[in-house]
């Protein structure tokens, strides 16, 4: 994997049989790719040549093989599968103790935020040229 991160199971990410609950698997992917941004010492929301950048989601998904309970320490690796002209498709890999126990998928596309809408636009080179060291 090109990014690794540690994390914590909590106890309000758990539901009443006392595994995590799916829904907190998106939250984790989008915390990853955010530490994944501040390791390449940018944001997923910022300032480009005099342009507001942002990455809003085009699809997500998330298939669960094994649960994790509270305190379960999870690893969690994201590798960048496809650099396009302005989207970004990222691959994370989630393990417990060497186990797997889940993979996804999120798709994004750089966008400008102009009036306050997003307008696709190509990926700066600056940051394709981080990104790609994610491959």
């Amino acid at each position: 994997m090109a990014f690794t991160q540690k994390r914590i199971v909590q106890f309000a990410e758990t539901d009443m049989a006392g595994v995590m609950h799916f829904a907190n698997y998106f939250r984790i992917m989008e915390e990853t790719e955010h530490a994944l941004w501040r390791s390449l010492g940018e944001s997923v929301h910022t300032e480009t040549d005099g342009e507001t950048i942002s990455w809003p989601r085009v699809s997500v998904n998330c298939s669960f093989v094994s649960p994790v309970r509270f305190e379960d320490e999870l690893m969690i690796g994201l590798s960048i599968v496809t650099i396009g002209k302005s989207s970004l498709t990222m691959r994370y890999d989630f393990s417990c103790d060497g186990r797997e126990v889940a993979q996804g998928e999120m798709k994004t596309v750089c966008c400008a935020i102009v009036d306050g809408k997003f307008e696709a636009v190509a990926i700066p080179e600056s940051i394709g040229q981080l990104l790609s060291k994610c491959k």
